[in-house]
């Protein structure tokens, strides 16, 4: 028989993951809790049973939508051996993004950043924890690269990893202001030259 803390778990599970579609579409501000409960079929009291506020649904949504990218990302340099292999995986990721988005709504990260720029702090943390990781994860392969004699001694991991984010970020946004893959290529196709640049 099933506890009713694994029930109010997977409750609450559901609410995330119903929520995440909508605010990563609607942003944090065009989600009502009326789109809420519509999406999950849930009471008013159903879902603040589970959670204090709109806020904390928002940060919770955010943290499962940026997980599912964070994993994918994960998966995607866990099937390469070398540097430049991760490196290049991963630009083979980004070139798939906006043809099949692994959230509906596209990047998690970009459009909750955008919105919770100056009017949600906590919400604009969340975002800063996850770019920490992805910049943490990209210098780590860029100094895997160096260690393995892949990339010049002289490589700076910190201003590649820097400029590979917000590169990628940049041109999923033009991108997807324009209706038009070209934005997003031609980024893609910079860093690839970059990577390039960076071997020894």
């Amino acid at each position: 028989m099933e506890t009713a803390t694994t029930k109010a778990e997977r409750t609450r599970q559901f609410i995330i993951e119903q929520s995440a579609h909508l605010f990563n579409q609607q942003g944090y501000a065009g989600t009502s809790l009326q789109d809420i409960m519509a999406a999950t079929k849930l009471t008013k009291g159903g879902i603040y049973g589970h959670f204090e506020s709109k806020e904390e649904i928002a940060i919770a949504a955010f943290e499962y939508a940026s997980g599912k990218i964070l994993n994918l990302l994960a998966q995607t340099i866990n099937t390469q051996v070398t540097a430049t292999g991760k490196l290049e995986a991963l630009l083979d990721f980004y070139k798939k993004y906006l043809v099949s988005p692994p959230v509906t709504g596209g990047c998690p990260v970009l459009n909750t950043s955008v919105e919770a720029d100056d009017t949600n702090p906590l919400l604009r943390a969340s975002v800063v924890k996850v770019l920490n990781k992805m910049h943490r994860s990209l210098e780590h392969i860029v100094q895997q690269g160096i260690q393995n004699g892949e990339f010049k001694a002289t490589t700076d991991a910190t201003r590649f990893s820097i400029l590979f984010v917000s590169m990628i970020e940049g041109g999923v946004m033009v991108s997807k202001a324009y209706g038009k893959p070209l934005y997003l290529l031609t980024v893609i196709k910079q860093l690839h030259d970059m990577i390039n640049q960076m071997k020894s």
